[in-house]
């Protein structure tokens, strides 16, 4: 995030002055205003030209936006001209084709500014920040180290599926100069780098100036964090969630909650019984007006992201925390049952000291079996007890019957690259005879 002009400084300034103000609870007065001036925006756009003038009524009886209907055809969203955007960003394509998401100056400062906004309860001006995301396409690389910019804080980036020029080896080196004390990965690439230096030898000596660990880019479950922070003795939490067409939704606290940033977005939830307020202790698919959008207006856009809130963290934000429970697209068929990744990775994190895992299913999906990746140095003498859990507690709550659950010393690289270069149907699932 270049601030090259005074223009964009007073835009810089006014965001997290804005922010800040209204956190964490914004009025309805606040809400009406911004929800306005969006809906305005997007009627500039093929997708909503046929908006009439706002008014909370217009906005009431507004249908939901899709998520197919962006993922078809995501240009009639976009406002303006490709020469006037600032970056460039695609999805990974997870749940079909990649979508197309130009950012303007304006969409890239807000979403930073609430994101740093919430980030500084959990990073401290004496943090160094080593960043192992992708940089390339998607934004979530760029999102870490502007953060860092807006809060002052050194960073540098290491993404170490960056062929010839941030291996292993080279991070290592990198690392010991450095010396961060936060750690942004994906989950999988931090489960593999940790194996790896486990198996040098080295772990211990780089763990030693890590105090906290923020995973974001993909599925992160509790299961998995509690494992890491035991392994690293440093706090590991769920840096964020949002999306690329969004932005970011929610961010972490120091209580590992993720709180929804209601004074950068519009929040309802899509139930059984209709659209409804984000009222905790409630659930059903996500649906959110980004308030600062402005390449690519999005109104009343259905996340289908299946989500519960509660109210009442340890952290005394009151902002509601919401847990995402997972997307329909991301179900997958196995042995007869529909499968999230969530679901499934808490079980195999709480039962197994392993560091990834593979579903092998065969072509007509009908049987399954589970392969783990043997933590290094782990024991082999209860293997067989926790396979026979990991298939009881499967069947518990997946209703999935493995064939076998196989321990193995390594698993394709596929399934730890992380973020730009993961979807989790492409990399964690197999299908094949066996």
């Amino acid at each position: 995030m270049i601030i090259n002009s005074s223009a964009r400084l007073d835009l810089l300034t006014a965001a997290r002055a804005e922010i800040r103000h209204v956190r964490p609870l914004p009025a309805t007065a606040f809400y009406e205003k911004k929800l306005a001036a969006v809906w305005d925006r997007a009627r500039k756009s093929a997708a909503y030209q046929h908006l009439p003038a706002y008014s909370p009524e217009a906005f009431a009886d507004l249908p939901v936006t899709p998520k197919e209907r962006l993922k078809a055809a995501p240009m009639d969203f976009f406002v303006g001209e490709m020469g006037g955007v600032s970056r460039y960003y695609e999805t990974t394509g997870t749940t079909g084709l990649p979508t197309p998401t130009p950012r303007s100056v304006e969409d890239i400062v807000w979403n930073v500014s609430a994101v740093a906004d919430q980030w500084s309860t959990v990073l401290s001006r004496a943090d160094r920040v080593l960043s192992l995301l992708p940089s390339d396409i998607v934004p979530v690389g760029d999102i870490v180290t502007d953060v860092c910019a807006v809060l002052d804080l050194p960073c540098t980036r290491a993404y170490p599926f960056a062929t010839g020029i941030s291996d292993w080896d080279r991070i290592a080196s990198v690392w010991k100069t450095f010396q961060p004390t936060v750690v942004f990965a994906a989950p999988g690439v931090f489960l593999q780098m940790t194996r790896l230096l486990a198996q040098r030898g080295v772990l211990a000596d780089l763990t030693a100036p890590v105090r906290t660990v923020m995973l974001l880019g993909e599925v992160s479950v509790p299961a998995m964090r509690r494992r890491l922070a035991g392994t690293w003795d440093a706090a590991v939490l769920d840096a964020s969630y949002g999306s690329t067409e969004t932005g970011t939704l929610a961010a972490t606290c120091p209580e590992d909650s993720l709180h929804l940033l209601s004074g950068s977005n519009y929040f309802e939830l899509n139930t059984e019984e209709g659209i409804m307020p984000p009222r905790p202790g409630t659930g059903g698919r996500l649906v959110v007006t980004p308030l600062n959008l402005h390449a690519r207006p999005l109104v009343r856009y259905d996340t289908g992201d299946e989500v519960v809130l509660r109210a009442g963290c340890a952290c005394g934000d009151p902002s509601p925390v919401v847990e995402p429970v997972g997307r329909a697209n991301d179900t997958v068929e196995v042995a007869g049952a529909r499968v999230l990744p969530r679901h499934l990775e808490e079980i195999v994190y709480a039962e197994a000291d392993v560091t990834g895992y593979l579903v092998e299913v065969t072509a007509d999906a009908e049987r399954a079996r589970l392969l783990l990746e043997r933590n290094v140095r782990a024991s082999r003498e209860d293997e067989d007890a926790t396979a026979e859990r990991i298939t009881a507690a499967t069947r518990k709550a997946t209703g999935v019957e493995w064939d076998r659950v196989i321990f193995v010393n390594t698993l394709p690289a596929a399934t730890k690259s992380g973020a730009s270069q993961k979807s989790w149907k492409r990399s964690n699932i197999r299908v094949g005879e066996w």
